[in-house]
């Protein structure tokens, strides 16, 4: 690498700025245009032939629509998102030397801290990013759905911050467990409706079905496309599974790479935890162009047992709705009528994975684990109290993916590397907590549920 104009570019293209001097990168980082690896395209659910731009145009801007289907391997960050970026951006690299000891282990254990950003968590690399190209574009709203809170927070925010409004369909049982992450949205200005709602079609059919209805993803992201596309200068905003997001996230395992790089410590594992797929992908997908190009590495998903989407799904075309109002898309899914058990990790909740994810998995590219509620909790207080950071419940599902691969790498008499993206904090989770203290959460879906797909792994005892 080598100072280029204020900007650190790398060697192998001088050309390009990578980094700015702070160590922001200035390009998303595309690795299926890349490795030229292949992906299906997604389908028209009425002709099953690929799905038009302009029937995709109706939800997106045309920036987004071209990073969603792009064949760039580098995509400029534009100089008001890498701005807003500069407010959080490079986020920490940290050895966890405390969560080490508490471990006993001979590994040396990284994380990569997203809950640096204003909002506590990674949500914010796509949020504002999102909400840059469909203000430049002339949209006046945005309407999304969200689990836990934490996208829906980063999404209020730059839609304050880019001047949009934004109505956010949050998944009822988080909007009762995390009433704090409502209070938040709301501060930045968000209209926030618990799903299934009264404030759409779809909702309201659910609603008079079963008031008491736990919600899930798949209905309020049926809720949030119902919206956008019954209301004139509304378009609609996606936290994960899409690949323009994805896209957005790259830049957190670009950094990672840099920073590991500095340390002299190259990662033999890395891992994520998985809902829908965007903080995974983020920390994986830079790495992975490692792996292809030959060096020893896992990759890891980390998912919970209850909604065992890459561990338990099958491999096909789903919609990523419960309306049924997307496009097909190629991913492991549980089936978009699924409504998982009200675990805390609100974020993780989502019956399919992305597209690109997807992919990889089904190439044996990387691996998933799924996990209990119970032992990501304990992951999570074991954490907490070595180094002094509360975590995500989502994020807890990477830390017992941490502990497990350290203790293998234990039993072998290995000494291993392990980075695991801890993708937001815990501070509006600590109700959660105070659940988990006081004995009242179960297993929801324990180690008894195995993977089934043989390109797993699905390892949840042991922790």
């Amino acid at each position: 690498m080598h100072e280029q104009n204020g900007l650190t570019t790398m060697n192998s293209n001088p050309v390009t700025p990578r980094f700015t001097a702070s160590g922001i990168p200035t390009t998303y980082y595309n690795l299926f245009a890349d490795a030229c690896l292949p992906q299906e395209p997604a389908l028209d659910p009425d002709t099953h032939a690929p799905v038009a731009p302009e029937k995709m145009a109706a939800l997106f801007p045309a920036g987004l629509l071209e990073q969603e289907m792009g064949s760039d391997a580098h995509v400029p960050i534009a100089e008001d998102i890498l701005e807003a970026y500069a407010m959080f951006r490079p986020t920490p690299l940290r050895r966890a030397v405390a969560f080490e000891r508490a471990l006993g282990t001979r590994c040396q254990i990284y994380y990569k801290y997203e809950g640096a950003s204003p909002v506590g968590s990674h949500k914010l690399n796509t949020a504002l990013a999102q909400a840059y190209y469909n203000a430049r574009e002339g949209v006046r709203r945005l309407a999304t759905e969200t689990g836990a809170g934490q996208w829906g927070t980063a999404l209020a925010y730059s839609c304050q911050r880019f001047g949009l409004s934004c109505s956010v369909y949050m998944v009822n049982v988080s909007y009762h467990q995390k009433p704090f992450r409502r209070t938040m949205m709301e501060l930045y200005g968000a209209s926030v409706y618990a799903s299934p709602s009264q404030q759409t079609a779809f909702g309201c059919t659910f609603a008079r079905q079963n008031p008491a209805h736990h919600g899930s993803l798949g209905i309020a992201i049926s809720e949030a496309i119902e919206d956008a596309v019954t209301h004139p200068g509304t378009k609609y905003a996606l936290g994960s599974v899409l690949n323009h997001v994805l896209l957005h996230q790259s830049v957190i395992g670009q950094e990672a790479i840099r920073q590991m790089d500095d340390l002299g410590a190259f990662p033999d594992v890395v891992i994520g935890c998985h809902g829908g797929g965007s903080n995974f992908a983020g920390i994986a997908f830079p790495f992975l162009r490692h792996k292809l190009d030959g060096r020893s590495l896992r990759i890891i998903a980390a998912e919970p047992a209850s909604c065992p989407t890459l561990t338990r799904g099958t491999y096909r075309f789903d919609h990523g709705d419960t309306a049924k109002m997307t496009p097909l898309m190629k991913m492991y899914t549980l089936g978009a009528d699924f409504v998982p058990d009200p675990i805390h990790a609100g974020g993780l909740r989502y019956h399919g994975a992305a597209p690109q994810v997807s992919a990889l998995l089904a190439q044996g590219l990387v691996e998933a684990q799924a996990f209990p509620q119970t032992a990501t909790f304990d992951a999570g207080r074991l954490f907490a109290a070595a180094e002094g950071i509360v975590p995500a419940p989502e994020s807890s599902h990477a830390i017992a993916a941490a502990i497990q691969a350290a203790r293998a790498a234990d039993a072998e008499g290995r000494t291993q590397r392990i980075l695991f993206n801890l993708s937001g904090h815990g501070l509006l989770d600590l109700a959660s907590y105070g659940d988990y203290l006081a004995g009242r959460l179960t297993a929801a879906g324990g180690p008894d549920r195995q993977a089934v797909n043989p390109a797993m792994r699905a390892e949840t005892s042991g922790l």
